[in-house]
């Protein structure tokens, strides 16, 4: 059965067993004995995350050879990210617009909605306010890591892996040949050992969404909350489907000719993983494989492009922002100019920048999108019982994103070409028969050895 159906079934399998735990009233049992294979699942795809930027990121700098090439792809990268953030506020302003949700929200609801909510809202307020005390340009020094070795280890400096790997790149691509042969060696090697690494954690994909699917039913606020906001989150569910559904891949099957089916074919199990962890950088070492092996991007691009898109590119987490913004505004009785929606699309492109890879960080640049249009920051108190699972369609809309980028990059840059998938017989080769079994011989045709995915 392939991967991604397998994950529906999982996913599908863990929405029944937890409606049948909250039926039994046994939420209980799932948390303490489901729920943590979940979290073990996440936690080695993110274990796996920097090892896997660390080691491609230095291949694909170093494969170039030519710095000229590195400042072309970078800036391609950048512009497009910042094109499609753009489209994406648009389109959830257009959406919440037309649809006006908070108008349908009373005083009472809106009470208790706020009461509900008021400790995690405070908590969030708060940690916005440390950010905004921040000066102009501590974006930018907090780029570069005191330690890398602690950047590392922190899920929100991703961006200071990339600057310090991309660095050692450069570096890398400035030593002579004869000292940098064995560096370069042992990163490529690295990078294939960090492949298989990917694929036996995949074995368990089925098994960790089950657990995550079912702990989520059993935690999910009552079926009155989402009555409430069913609006307001069908608002934000249907921006995201144009993004996903029509806006990439439109832009995909025309620049690139890669069909529709192809595309969604590509990158489905890295949707699915997106939807079931809700984490960008959980997500991210499927995400590579995915749109390398199966779309056929080049993994100078898909090393390059990937992991600061993980990092900078929220798409749906700005147009969540976008949708949230006017619906506390409206909730509240707060009318908005046309000077007040695009400072929405400003703050919420800026603000998708510094949003972690993690799951709910929106929600705390959302507070500082409010700020810039003087709405007050409790209203965030509103949403909090659906955000958990909107968050989860976000996080496809901001995988499937960078997967577009990528994607278009390689084809402007002349580095997409037909896929190399790799089959199990890739990731766990037979043992050759005949001379090939010699082990001086090395690894046989069509295994382990071929499996880099570095064409181009």
């Amino acid at each position: 059965m392939p991967l991604h159906y397998r994950i529906l079934l999982g996913m599908a399998l863990g929405i029944v067993a937890g409606a049948f735990a909250v039926m039994a009233g046994q939420e209980g049992l799932v948390v303490d004995w489901v729920k943590p294979f979940g979290q073990i699942f996440i936690n080695a795809l993110k274990m796996i995350a920097v090892p896997l930027i660390v080691a491609s990121l230095i291949k694909g700098v170093s494969d170039m050879r030519d710095l000229g090439r590195l400042s072309s792809l970078g800036g391609r990268t950048v512009a497009l990210y910042l094109i499609t953030t753009v489209c994406a506020v648009t389109i959830g302003l257009v959406v919440v617009n037309v649809v006006k949700p908070g108008r349908v929200i009373d005083q009472a609801t809106r009470e208790s909605l706020a009461a509900a909510s008021k400790g995690a809202a405070d908590e969030k307020i708060q940690l916005a306010k440390q950010t905004k005390e921040q000066g102009p340009l501590q974006p930018l020094v907090d780029v570069v890591p005191e330690n890398v070795f602690d950047a590392a280890s922190n899920n929100g400096a991703m961006l200071q892996v990339i600057f310090f790997v991309i660095l050692f790149g450069v570096g890398l691509v400035l030593t002579p040949d004869e000292k940098a042969a064995p560096v370069k060696a042992f990163f490529d090697g690295l990078n294939d050992v960090v492949l298989r690494l990917i694929d036996l954690i995949m074995l368990f994909a089925p098994i960790g969404v089950f657990a995550l699917l079912a702990a989520l039913v059993a935690e999910t606020p009552s079926w009155d909350v989402f009555k409430a906001l069913a609006l307001y989150s069908l608002c934000v569910v249907a921006g995201l489907a144009v993004l996903v559904f029509a806006f990439y891949p439109g832009l995909v099957v025309a620049l690139t000719g890669i069909s529709y089916t192809q595309f969604f074919r590509g990158i489905s199990p890295a949707q699915l993983l997106a939807f079931s962890t809700s984490s960008s950088a959980a997500t991210l070492p499927v995400t590579m494989e995915r749109t390398e092996e199966h779309l056929g991007v080049d993994e100078e691009v898909t090393s390059f492009v990937l992991p600061i898109g993980a990092t900078v590119n929220m798409d749906g987490t700005s147009l969540y922002q976008a949708v949230a913004a006017v619906f506390i505004a409206q909730a509240m009785g707060i009318p908005l100019t046309l000077g007040d929606q695009l400072s929405i699309v400003l703050t919420a492109t800026l603000a998708s920048i510094g949003t972690a890879a993690v799951p709910s960080a929106g929600i705390v640049m959302l507070v500082i999108v409010l700020g810039t249009i003087n709405v007050p920051e409790e209203g965030i108190a509103l949403i909090f019982a659906v955000d958990r699972v909107l968050d989860m369609c976000r996080t496809v809309a901001n995988v499937t994103g960078d997967a577009t980028v990528a994607t278009l990059v390689a084809k402007s840059t002349g580095l997409l070409h037909e896929p190399h998938k790799r089959t199990l017989d890739d990731a766990y080769p037979k043992p050759a028969t005949g001379a090939a079994a010699d082990p001086a011989q090395g690894p046989p045709s069509g295994g382990a050895g071929e499996s880099s995915g570095t064409a181009g």
